[in-house]
């Protein structure tokens, strides 16, 4: 809340010293037109207008009730002194009072609607303005008093807008801060999204995968395969329930140990011998050492693990090729295998394994994934990760 209060004060200022430079900027003009006053009282006002301009800078500065008494003094001072001038009332002279009364002084009152203290120095000030302003105009018999009409609108509009502008400020700052609230509640809602992707991928990429293959008794995979990745999945789900984190979050081999870069030819074999344990062969082919940071390697990795995953359930082969190629920018895997294949156009939308453990995975790093397949023909699969 005290923030709201300062940039309302601070609004109020800029705006009362903005007002007030101008105003008195058209007064001085007005009073250098010929017969406007005498020397002396041309002398005097310009001077007092001088003070003035001072006083509405440093009002602008603090918004202190000095420099307003500042601007009301020498405002009355400078309209003394054109209604004293020895040349009499004239067009000239009574539109500076009018000026003067009605907008220099006025512009400071902006910054009086915020308290009643402010308000009650506002109607004193208007009241000694208006009585001096009227002066002017004694004895003159003018059908329409357009001086005192104006010293009206002028102090009147000041009011209405300093207390518009005390009242919107806080309102626009309450509604900026809800938006504020409102962009963080999006934002924690996406980043529980995305951790619920990626808890539902490391669940579907290990235990689900083990249970699965319990469900089918172990069909294609040996028991002393099927007792060693039911191993690695409780000691992962161990780790995780005593707090630790793992990388990758994805499937493949698990390890808490954080790893800010790594050698791919490193981590391929062991993909290799998880998947010889489980029946199917794999086959590699082009690079053997290509270096990615850890969270672009983890997810290839994975990806690349649920490809051999969807060969070994579902191509009715039992080896794989995977060819690795890279370039300045991207690291590429092509997954090919002579299986069944089948008709793109015919998976259910309702099937995200290879939408989430694949394609997803690989675009939450900037990478991308292309599947080609037809029923007879195999299946190639190609990811691309950036370097």
């Amino acid at each position: 809340m005290q923030r709201i209060l300062k940039e309302r004060d601070r609004l109020l200022r800029r705006t009362a010293r903005l007002s007030g430079l101008i105003c008195t900027a058209v007064a001085i003009l007005t009073l250098c037109i010929p017969g406007a006053a005498d020397t002396v009282a041309l002398g005097i006002a310009l001077s007092l207008l001088g003070v003035i301009t001072v006083g509405h800078y440093l009002l602008g500065v603090s918004g202190r009730l000095r420099w307003f008494w500042l601007v009301l003094v020498a405002g009355l001072g400078a309209i003394y002194a054109v209604n004293s001038s020895s040349l009499g009332a004239n067009a000239a002279s009574l539109t500076a009072v009018a000026i003067i009364g009605g907008g220099v002084i006025a512009s400071g009152a902006i910054v009086l609607p915020v308290s009643a203290r402010r308000v009650v120095v506002l109607v004193v000030s208007f009241l000694i303005t208006f009585g001096l302003a009227a002066m002017s105009t004694v004895g003159l018999g003018l059908t329409l008093p357009y001086v005192e009409i104006f010293v009206v609108a002028g102090w009147m509009s000041a009011t209405l807008l300093g207390w518009w502008l005390g009242l919107s400020v806080p309102r626009v700052m309450h509604r900026i801060a809800s938006v504020g609230r409102a962009h963080r509640s999006e934002r924690q809602a996406s980043e529980r999204e995305a951790q619920r992707r990626q808890d539902a991928r490391l669940l579907h990429d290990t235990v689900l995968a083990t249970l699965t293959l319990l469900a089918h008794s172990g069909v294609g995979v040996s028991e002393n395969a099927l007792r060693l990745q039911a191993a690695d999945d409780a000691r992962l789900l161990r780790q995780l329930r005593l707090g630790g984190k793992p990388m990758p979050r994805t499937s493949g081999v698990y390890t808490l140990e954080p790893v800010a870069e790594t050698a791919l030819g490193t981590t391929l074999e062991s993909v290799k011998q998880r998947f010889s344990r489980m029946g199917l062969e794999v086959n590699w082919h082009g690079h053997g050492q290509v270096l990615l940071p850890s969270n672009v390697l983890d997810s290839f990795l994975g990806a690349l693990g649920e490809c051999l995953e969807n060969v070994r359930r579902h191509a009715e082969v039992t080896e794989a090729d995977v060819t690795i190629t890279d370039d300045e920018t991207t690291v590429r895997a092509m997954v090919t295998d002579a299986g069944v294949g089948f008709a793109l156009d015919q998976v259910a939308a309702e099937r995200l394994g290879f939408a989430e453990s694949v394609v997803a995975r690989l675009q939450d790093v900037g990478g991308n994934a292309r599947l080609f397949s037809s029923p007879g023909s195999g299946t190639t699969v190609v990811l691309e990760v950036p370097k």
